[in-house]
């Protein structure tokens, strides 16, 4: 079995030299690489004239290898030789690295290059390519393939960290600056260098076409500007999702509108797939990139990255369904690995009060130095000075938001459900995780509700659900009771038919004494798909609770009627189907993002840390059909 892997270019917005002066600071061990042992010079010589340098490396390094693997080889560590051929006059380096270890049963290889940027000549670029081939390896093929996927998906994430963390050095130790490489004046021409050295790896190391920054492929797209070429846009997202480019900042960066609070995310997953968002993401990065090159020649000043600005309005708890939020987090994860220091600026406006919600569930994938770069503004606060036209010029903030600019960016809107995929469509990672994973499914009777307990343990913790609503209408409760519920069991006669649901809430509890209704109920249709949140007031139970809706009015007592029972089992009308799913985020998590974003200055990293009081119960609940709200934000 073969795998290949590419990176996209990296750009480092520092001259070569200097980049090569942090890069030989990481040998022979760096603490950022615990997993490097030590580095041995095997040899190392020099052009007459000093241009070309080449210097061959033993690199000896200790991954985690399951113990039975160290037991069958006896091997301790794995051994690496990697050679450079650093050419100062050309200004590049060429790093080629294969396995010692295990090399008869598994062939790894990697190519890495340091080049001046094209259009920039204090600018260096870093690409990188790597294949892995895997004959035999003791009947442990599967294993040592996620080994050494993992540990090469850990090496690009940690290069970039390690190149800046030398910099940093550096410039703490006042060199900011090395001189060019120039040759003596009496030195003859130099002969040619001891290896050609050429513009791709040589057949055996030839990437596929397949761009990852992890040990699986991402996409079946080539890597770089290719992707915009040769990726067609599905009718589907050019009718429903919601953003587009727009003139460009005060700085001449492209600008970027998002109507995220207009956009129907779950809609589109369900119709398109998490692999088309992810690769609408990829290729509006590559445009984004492609939009600053053209920018640099209008403006005639280097412009290397671009604006995001983010309308918000609009925003509430169906946008964080699961799935959604996992698509979304691949996303980030992706884009930060594939186009880092490509985002300028993150304006973000008219946040509601469920935003910390979602910023809760994202930021801890989302770098330290990217979070920087986020501004939040609620409300109106993005009008008038301190807001947008501090980094906008007014004739080009689209009119939606207060500006002169007449901006077309679509609005996005629900996704018909006849667009959706069917089951027999979703064979991919996100059916099964609708349906084997994470989401369960209950049947609700008439005279039967379905229950589930929760126990929260400290207050201000948040409890959120997710369902959608498959047969019939439904009623939905949350309760909260300070004793703990006796054991779930089930009606004697209900038991014996197999039908009903063991219910919680004990028959002799009493509604106002016993326990409490904390949500309003919610009236759920069939087909509809609800999101909701709670943050609890106080520790104890609370109770989940979904109800057989019909017009009649509902009865209060949880325990089934035999007629109900047997009704049930008879009329098909008589029940109703669920897909649910529940997470509970603790308090410790949560209240660090509470915020009131009262203040319109606040850069997004600090809104993240700051703390307010989250005594008050919140909540908010949406369907598909109607965008409901189950009741009020604020208590």
């Amino acid at each position: 079995m073969v795998q290949e892997y590419q990176s996209p270019v990296r750009v480092y917005k520092y001259p070569f030299e200097l980049i090569m002066e942090a890069y030989v600071r990481r040998f022979p061990k760096c603490p950022l690489i615990p997993v490097l042992v030590d580095c041995q010079v095997l040899s190392e010589s020099e052009t007459e004239d000093g241009s070309v340098l080449v210097t061959e490396r033993r690199c000896t390094i200790d991954i985690e290898i399951p113990r039975l693997i160290k037991r069958i080889t006896g091997l301790d560590y794995l051994y690496f030789v990697q050679k450079n051929t650093l050419n100062r006059r050309d200004r590049t380096l060429d790093i080629r690295i294969h396995n010692e270890t295990f090399s008869s049963r598994v062939l790894v290889r990697e190519h890495c290059r340091y080049t001046v940027h094209p259009e920039n000549e204090n600018w260096t670029c870093y690409e990188q390519t790597a294949s892995m081939d895997i004959k035999s390896f003791f009947g442990f093929e599967s294993t040592a393939e996620k080994v050494v996927g993992k540990q090469y998906a850990s090496n690009i994430k940690k290069g970039k960290e390690i190149i800046e963390y030398y910099l940093a050095e550096m410039e703490r130790e006042g060199v900011t600056f090395i001189p060019r490489w120039t040759p003596h004046p009496s030195t003859p021409p130099p002969p040619p260098p001891p290896q050609q050295l050429s513009q791709s790896p040589p057949p055996e190391t030839q990437p596929c076409p397949v761009t990852s920054r992890s040990p699986a492929p991402l996409m079946e797209a080539a890597p770089g500007g290719l992707l915009l070429d040769t990726w067609e846009r599905p009718q589907t997202l050019q009718d429903y999702y919601s953003g587009g480019w727009h003139h460009h900042d005060r700085d001449g960066r492209p600008l970027y509108v998002l109507r995220l609070g207009q956009m129907d995310t779950k809609g589109l997953v369900r119709a398109l797939g998490e692999e088309v968002l992810l690769k609408q993401v990829l290729s509006l990065n590559e445009e984004g990139l492609r939009r600053c090159e053209e920018n640099t020649r209008v403006f005639g000043r280097p412009v290397s990255c671009w604006t995001c600005l983010v309308d918000l309005e609009g925003l509430n708890m169906r946008h964080l369904w699961r799935p959604g939020i996992k698509a979304l987090l691949r996303i980030i994860e992706v884009v930060e690995a594939n186009y880092p220091e490509t985002l300028g600026r993150l304006l973000i406006v008219r946040a509601p009060r469920v935003f910390p919600v979602l910023w809760t569930l994202v930021s801890p994938l989302i770098d330290e130095n990217t979070r920087k770069k986020f501004l939040v503004y609620a409300g109106n606060d993005y009008q008038g000075a301190g807001g947008l036209v501090d980094y906008i010029n007014k004739e080009y903030i689209p009119d939606f938001l207060g500006g002169d600019s007449m901006c077309d960016i679509p609005e996005g809107g629900t996704v018909p459900k006849s667009l959706y995929r069917t089951a027999e469509e979703l064979e991919s990672e996100e059916y099964r995780l609708l349906t084997d994973s994470i989401y369960k499914s209950a049947s609700i009777f008439k005279g039967a509700p379905y229950e589930m307990l929760i126990e929260i343990s400290e207050a201000s913790s948040v409890i959120t659900w997710d369902f959608d609503v498959s047969k019939g209408d439904v009623l939905f409760h949350l309760y909260h009771s300070k004793r703990a519920p006796q054991p779930q069991r089930r009606d004697t006669l209900g038991a014996s038919l197999g039908t009903v649901n063991p219910s919680i809430i004990d028959k002799s509890w009493v509604l106002g004494k016993d326990y409490s209704m904390v949500e309003k109920a919610l009236v759920c249709r069939e087909g509809e798909s609800v999101q909701g949140s709670h943050i609890t007031r106080w520790p104890g139970f609370y109770i989940l609770q979904w109800r057989f809706h019909s017009s009649a009015a509902c009865t209060a007592s949880s325990l089934p009627r035999v007629d109900d029972v047997l009704a049930s089992l008879q009329v098909s009308t008589h029940k109703c189907k669920i897909m649910y799913y529940t997470e509970v985020l603790a308090s410790h998590d949560f209240r660090g993002s509470m915020t009131s974003l009262a203040s319109s200055h606040s850069g997004f990293s600090q809104l993240s840390a700051m703390t307010t009081s989250s005594g008050q119960s919140q909540t908010s609940s949406t369907s598909s059909g109607q965008s409901r709200a189950s009741s009020n934000l604020s208590r």
